[in-house]
Order: C-alpha cells, then structure tokens, then sequence
C-alpha cells in the first residue's frame, strides 16, 4: 500500500514509518523541515503542515491511507487540534483517500469509571488544555465523512522500553498502563492493514 504519515518526525511518527516499511509499504513522509530529517531513510520526504488542506490533498494523492501523528506544542490546543482534524477531513477526501488512523491521547479515553480519565479524581490537571485541545480535535473528527480510528495509549508511553511484538486492546484507560512507541505503531498499521475500528476511538496497552 502507499501510505501517507503527517507527523513523521516526532516518536510515534517515526515509529509508524517503520513500521509500514516493516511491513512493505511505500511511505510519504511529511514533516515540517525536511532539512531536520535526513535520517529518515527509504521513504519519500515532503514539508507539509498539518492544518493546511490544500497542501495535504497534494501530499496525500495516490495514496490508499493516512496515519497522523502530528502535534504543533507552539500553538493553542483546541486550534491546532480541530483545525488539523478539519484540514484531514477536507484534504485526503479531495484526495480520494478514505482510511485515516490518528494517534489520540489516553486523557480523554474513558476510565474504569467510565468517565474520561482526565476527570476522574486524582487525574494529573495541568496540562488539561491540552486534553481539551484532543477532545475537540477528535470531535471535529466525528463530523467527517472518512473511515477513520483514533488510537490511544490507555496511559502513557514508555520511553525507553523496546519492542515486544505485541499490544491488547484495554477495556478502558488506565494511568498506570504504559507502552511503547513502536508497539503502538503496530496498532496504528493494523488499523491500516485490517481495519477493526471504524469511526470510533480505541486505546490500546502493552501485552
């Protein structure tokens, strides 16, 4: 398959390029400065932004899918958020590309008690614009017309583990589960492969 990843530079975007190489895929990469990229190798590089629409219909043509792992920390969450869902939605269906996985944020998953984690007591709230920032991203992704997934650790990523090969569906999130980047790729690219989330939003923890 021809795969599109917008946010390949950052961890879990460099880990769902390798690991659609891995599996034989071809893979455009984009990044903000391909001049910062050198390393990644074996793939086709292109500048893009995320929230442009126009740029991502072009970056995205002939492609049969799209993994977006991309994140703008210098600007306000909720605008960047929505605006890159809108620009998704907009861009890859001019394209003609109808699958669109997204990395999402375990914050705003359900927790045991079936509220997001974000609110369930205890739950770290410093960073809660950001959470809020995903959640209205993830509801502009609900209005579009794509097949899509949004994947989520069911707690957090670890940094430094290796890669195990294997991931579980989790009934809910949970704080103190952990991952890593390039398990959760492997997720990210079964969605690709063999879709079993249609238009919903799942999280996922180590094996």
């Amino acid at each position: 398959m021809n795969i599109v990843v917008f946010g390949a530079g950052g961890r879990a975007g460099r880990q769902a390029v390798a690991e659609a190489r891995r599996r034989g895929h071809r893979v455009t990469a984009v990044v903000r400065d391909p001049a910062r990229h050198g390393d990644l190798t074996g793939v086709r590089v292109v500048p893009g932004d995320v929230t442009d629409e126009a740029g991502i219909e072009q970056a995205a043509a002939g492609h049969d899918a799209a993994i977006s792992a991309a994140v703008d920390l210098s600007a306000p969450p909720h605008d960047f958020f929505t605006a890159s869902s809108r620009a998704l939605a907009g861009g890859l269906a001019k394209a003609g590309v109808t699958r669109l996985v997204v990395v999402g944020l375990a914050s705003i998953m359900p927790g045991a008690s079936g509220a997001p984690l974000m609110d369930e007591p205890g739950y770290p709230d410093e960073y809660r614009s950001f959470y809020l920032g995903h959640a209205a991203g993830l509801d502009a992704l609900r209005a579009c017309d794509l097949d899509w997934a949004y994947v989520a650790p069911a707690g957090d990523f670890d940094h430094d583990g290796e890669r195990t090969g294997r991931y579980m569906i989790a009934d809910h999130g949970d704080p103190a589960s952990r991952i890593t980047y390039a398990d959760f790729a492997i997720a990210l690219l079964d969605e690709i492969d063999a879709p079993r989330h249609l238009r919903t939003a799942v999280s996922v923890r180590e094996a």
